[in-house]
């Protein structure tokens, strides 16, 4: 793990990029920065942050799209997410650190392939495929603070449109990130690192809605899930290495 100055900058910058991607696509921040916040913070404190700072990036985006939530969607896969929470929350509770990295990144890897494949799945359709959605995406959350794919996934398979899938993520993260924080816990960090983490969230609102209307939708997809798969491909390797 890093310290002193090189790891607030490094936290930072991470948080910062996670800011952007979410702002700029409307989910994204857990899948760019996980991998890195548990490479330099641990998985514990790593995912726990990640639950924070996500779920509060969600709030405020939720905002101005709160009209455009889909009910009949939302309420069976935040219920079904809120059901999983725990089982995610015991599973980081009972594997050492390393195992904990190859899960993780294993999960990632593995959700960012499913959504860049567009993977369409029957049984992701109508409220068993709300529920099952929510299912997973909870577990994961919690675990390894990456909910948003399998929302990603129904989306796929339900025939939003981005406009409508926006708002809906924002109100999914606003509720899942809730339980997860919940069951996990706030980060114990320092008062300068807790700085860094609200400024860089503030910082990479700005630069992420700045480029919403510049950068093409399938570019900026494209970046977010290459980000992402780099990640999870490191640390697995790093969970490989240390097994």
């Amino acid at each position: 793990m890093a310290s002193g100055w090189t790891g607030d900058a490094f936290l930072a910058a991470i948080v910062l990029l996670g800011s952007s991607v979410q702002w700029l696509t409307g989910m994204g921040f857990a899948l760019v920065a996980v991998p890195a916040l548990v490479l330099l913070l641990g998985p514990t404190e790593g995912v726990a942050l990640a639950n924070c700072a996500a779920g509060a990036i969600s709030v405020v985006g939720l905002a101005g799209g709160l009209r455009r939530v889909r009910p009949g969607a939302m309420v069976p896969l935040c219920a079904a997410a809120a059901c999983t929470v725990p089982a995610g929350t015991w599973l980081t509770r009972q594997l050492p650190e390393r195992a904990l990295l190859l899960v993780m990144g294993s999960l990632v890897t593995a959700a960012v392939v499913l959504v860049m494949r567009g993977a369409h799945v029957p049984a992701l359709r109508g409220t068993r495929g709300a529920v099952a959605a929510g299912a997973v995406g909870g577990f994961m959350n919690s675990a390894a603070g990456v909910g948003g794919p399998p929302v990603s996934l129904y989306a796929v398979n339900a025939g939003w449109t981005v406009r409508e899938f926006v708002p809906n993520a924002q109100f999914y993260g606003v509720v899942v990130n809730a339980f997860s924080v919940a069951a996990n816990g706030v980060p114990e960090l320092s008062t300068p690192k807790w700085a860094s983490v609200v400024a860089a969230m503030a910082v990479g609102g700005v630069i992420g809605r700045g480029l919403a209307g510049r950068l093409p939708e399938g570019r900026a997809r494209l970046l977010v899930l290459s980000l992402a798969l780099a990640g999870g491909v490191t640390a697995v390797g790093k969970g490989l290495w240390g097994l």
